[in-house]
């Protein structure tokens, strides 16, 4: 029989609470620690999940013999807490999107990781959406064929108030822009569905509010596949969201993502009868498939089985993010192979760091 995985959450905002929600009843997993510096934001989660509140995670750690964390903080903390955590002890760490800021932080963790015989594991959640993986293996079996276009299309409402709620928010040093919070998973999933990307073209701009980051931007993608690929990312739609959608034209038909999340499977035309028992009706932006994500981390850990996310390619999503951002600070095309990092994205700022760290 399989072991009861101990769970502890490091940071206590909103996604914190949508993990508690979606550990509910599930079993071979059990949440019992959660930790925040702020104690009233722990005991609040408390409250919902009856997990034990911690100010400090490495008391939390030191006391609970936990065997996996997940690290809901903010993005620009995440190297430092992993770096931390796994200095003081030897525990799997499930990490929030984006993992890191910087490529070169994520292969340092993932080498530390492996010293200590624990592993990094990416969220990425709405891969294992039901639209999604129907248009996966769609891809992958030749169903629609080679791919032609690939597009993301977000239209979002994030107004300056958004962005003045914490400091951190819309920061080159722990949070990035449009593309980086609030684009990735689109971005992810277009990824995921269409290959490797070869080269790209952005252009990046802040036009609905004041942030140092982006809030919008357009980019052009060339896959390794020949395809072509476009994203066109705004945080400044008014008043409200309007779409979220991935798109992949292949040559031999057509599947449209939408919903919040893309939870909906809109347009597939190899079997348009398909549309509806894909699709998922959801009442959050974070979707349902963290419970997903939990399921196969279960097994992962007790039976030591690949990831449902390999860190490499998880960590690749993040190499696409800086190119796209190196293509709009160079002014120029940009290959995945270059390797090249943003010159902003992850830049250190101790000042904001230091809010977050014990």
């Amino acid at each position: 029989m399989s072991k009861e995985l101990r769970l502890g959450i490091i940071g206590c905002g909103r996604v914190a609470f949508h993990h508690a929600e979606m550990l509910k009843g599930l079993d071979g997993i059990k949440l019992v620690a959660i930790c925040d510096l702020i104690e009233e934001k722990a005991r609040k989660l408390s409250e919902k999940s009856g997990a034990k509140v911690y100010i400090n995670y490495r008391e939390m750690l030191a006391r609970e013999e936990l065997d996996l964390v997940t690290l809901a903080t903010p993005t620009g903390a995440h190297y430092e807490h992993v770096k931390d955590i796994l200095a003081h002890c030897a525990v799997n760490v499930l990490l929030e999107k984006p993992m890191v800021l910087r490529v070169a932080q994520g292969l340092e963790l993932n080498a530390l990781a492996a010293k200590k015989g624990v592993r990094i594991f990416p969220v990425y959640q709405n891969r294992f959406n039901k639209a999604v993986q129907r248009v996966k293996s769609a891809m992958v079996s030749g169903e629609l064929g080679d791919v032609v276009l690939g597009t993301v299309r977000l239209r979002w409402c994030r107004p300056q108030r958004y962005y003045d709620l914490a400091a951190w928010r819309g920061t080159y040093s722990m949070d990035g822009g449009a593309y980086v919070n609030q684009g990735i998973h689109y971005i992810d999933i277009l990824r995921y569905l269409a290959g490797e990307v070869e080269e790209v073209n952005s252009c990046l701009a802040q036009l609905g509010a004041k942030l140092e980051a982006e809030d919008t931007g357009v980019s052009l993608l060339k896959f390794r596949s020949g395809g072509l690929g476009q994203l066109e990312i705004t945080m400044a739609a008014r008043p409200d969201d309007f779409e979220a959608s991935v798109s992949i034209v292949g040559s031999k038909g057509l599947a449209v993502l939408g919903g919040i999340c893309a939870n909906k499977l809109e347009t597939f035309s190899p079997s348009p009868g398909e549309q509806a028992i894909y699709s998922e009706e959801v009442g959050m932006a974070y979707g349902l498939s963290h419970r997903q994500v939990y399921s196969k981390l279960i097994t992962a850990i007790n039976e030591k089985q690949p990831s449902p996310v390999d860190f490499n390619d998880g960590l690749n999503t993040i190499r696409l993010l800086h190119a796209l951002y190196r293509s709009n600070e160079d002014r120029r095309w940009v290959r995945l192979d270059e390797e090249v990092e943003s010159k902003r994205l992850g830049e250190r700022n101790d000042k904001l760091l230091a809010e977050y760290l014990i």
